[in-house]
């Protein structure tokens, strides 16, 4: 029987976060998922990893696939993942991030007592989100996601900016479409936007889904990957709506670090 979860992360030289991913991932108790690891040909002990944690995933009977090899960067091994998929959905937790607790992924199917009683995976939602908690380095939790998740989730909400983390999202894979490689820093932001555009039923479980690892390559690439995302924005809201939000979000930033030191 085809997984109806395929989790996906992606490395490069991961060797001191992946673990507590890889962790999260094999301890879920809900088993109806696959492992896929994109690995962009690293250097460090990151393929060691590799090779000591697939006999625990096939163990529990937990289909475990990876790869190492050069790519033309993060969104290019993303969507290497899509084609290897072959879950029902789609669900990124990266090198460094987390599922918050062992019975995260069946809170999920639980949160609604209908949404694995259909008589048809076909009604299944196409989109299922939650919420995100920040952690630093060593995964201690620095606090909330600056953006909370809207009660009720459209193409449209992200107007005002990416409200529901990537990795506090699973997709529907035959609604997923492969990542815009013109993008370097912002194409999940993207990507999310034409995944809601596409997607017929959108599920909110009110649920913690990640522990997402505060400093990813957007953030350490602040600039370019700010433009990138006006432009993304320019491009499904239009620009002067765009730019007269950013006013907005400049303030909004600002304001969340004064008080709480990150952002």
């Amino acid at each position: 029987m085809k997984p109806l979860v395929s989790i996906i992360t992606i490395t490069y030289q991961a060797e001191a976060v992946l673990e507590r991913t890889m962790e999260s991932v094999l301890s879920q108790t809900f088993q109806s998922y696959e492992y896929l690891i994109i690995d962009g040909h690293s250097t460090d002990k990151t393929l060691t990893i590799l090779q000591e944690y697939k006999p625990k995933f096939l163990n529990k009977g937990i289909s475990f696939k990876w790869i190492s090899e050069s790519d033309r960067g993060i969104y290019d091994a993303m969507n290497k993942a899509l084609h290897l998929a072959e879950g029902e959905y789609i669900w990124f937790m990266n090198a460094g991030d987390k599922i918050p607790t062992p019975d995260t992924l069946a809170l999920i199917w639980q949160s609604d007592p209908d949404l694995l009683s259909k008589d048809s995976q076909e009604t299944l939602p196409d989109f299922i989100y939650g919420e995100t908690l920040i952690v630093d380095h060593t995964g201690k939790i620095m606090g909330e996601r600056r953006l909370k998740a809207p009660e009720t989730l459209t193409w449209k909400s992200f107007e005002m900016g990416m409200l529901v983390c990537h990795q506090a999202m699973l997709v529907k894979r035959r609604i997923a479409p492969d990542y815009d490689l013109q993008y370097h820093y912002s194409g999940d932001f993207d990507w999310a936007i034409r995944c809601l555009q596409r997607a017929q039923k959108i599920y909110n479980t009110h649920l913690i889904l990640a522990h997402f690892l505060d400093g990813g390559v957007s953030k350490k690439k602040m600039k370019a990957s700010l433009r990138e995302r006006f432009h993304i924005m320019s491009k499904n809201y239009g620009w002067m709506p765009t730019a007269a939000r950013h006013l907005w979000f400049v303030y909004r930033a600002a304001w969340f670090k004064l008080f709480h030191g990150w952002i």
